[in-house]
């Protein structure tokens, strides 16, 4: 018989804390009908100078399932803070999230912008990505390499070896979610085997404040020069066109309007 879930959340603090803030802002999304071109990242909006959505796009999900899915991975990926023998745990799970966060983004941006200019594929131009999935598989990479052992459980039954998990899960979720984001996902990858074996390292409480530190300092001054110094996120509502068809999803009676900026394309992570 497993552990009873209060004794869980008090071995995965941070996990579980990430989990609940992910939850929060899904919910207040919902509740506020907030369009997810107001949170979501993409390489028009980065050009506009709205580079805090580096931050806003990771904590945001597209819907329920979305969600779900991330966190039970990330919930299953919570064992690493119980991991410090192997020079783990909550302080490491705390300092790397911050890089996988933000690195993640700019290397989604970089993609974008070499997919874009080299490639000429326009796709990328106003494609918005929202979701988390690029800390879950840095996280899933980082533990296939420092623990290969290990499973990655997901919604309770299926079990994944943890070695071959980041490669699996891209292809999985690319095949039954078409609308998931294989250069956000990748991104994840990239950044997490760079941490892995040790090409991004030295993170210590210290570094991790002062980089929590300036990424509120550059979150703020972005917000300012990007003209969203005055976007009220207790008022806004979801900018919609009565043009455009409405989604009804069954079993809620909720109604939802596509954005235009869904219309154009919307990736999660």
């Amino acid at each position: 018989m497993g552990k009873p879930l209060f004794y869980e959340i008090l071995e995965k603090p941070a996990t579980s804390c990430i989990i609940g803030i992910c939850s929060a802002i899904w919910f207040y999304i919902q509740k506020k009908n907030i369009g997810y071109q107001h949170v979501g990242l993409s390489y028009e909006t980065a050009i506009e100078g709205h580079h805090w959505r580096i931050i806003t796009s990771a904590f945001s999900h597209v819907s329920v399932l979305h969600l779900v899915f991330n966190m039970s991975a990330l919930w299953s990926l919570g064992v690493i803070e119980q991991l410090g023998h192997l020079g783990l745990g909550v302080s490491y799970y705390l300092q790397y999230t911050l890089v996988l966060v933000v690195l993640s983004g700019v290397l989604v941006l970089a993609l974008y912008h070499l997919l874009i200019q080299r490639f000429k594929v326009e796709y990328f131009r106003r494609v918005t990505a929202v979701g988390y999935s690029c800390v879950v598989f840095g996280w899933m990479t980082i533990l296939s390499v420092k623990q290969p052992s290990s499973k990655l459980d997901l919604f309770g039954f299926l079990s994944l070896p943890i070695s071959f998990a980041p490669f699996e899960s891209l292809i999985f979720t690319s095949i039954i979610v078409p609308q998931a984001s294989f250069v956000g996902h990748l991104s994840g990858i990239i950044v997490g085997y760079a941490i892995a074996w040790g090409l991004i390292n030295g993170m210590n409480n210290y570094w991790a404040v002062s980089m929590l530190g300036w990424i509120v300092v550059t979150f703020v001054f972005s917000l300012k020069r990007s003209g969203a110094y005055d976007f009220n996120f207790i008022d806004i509502e979801s900018v919609t066109d009565s043009s455009l068809p409405s989604v009804r999803f069954l079993g809620t009676g909720r109604t939802l309007q596509m954005s235009t900026i869904a219309a154009e394309g919307v990736e999660v992570v």
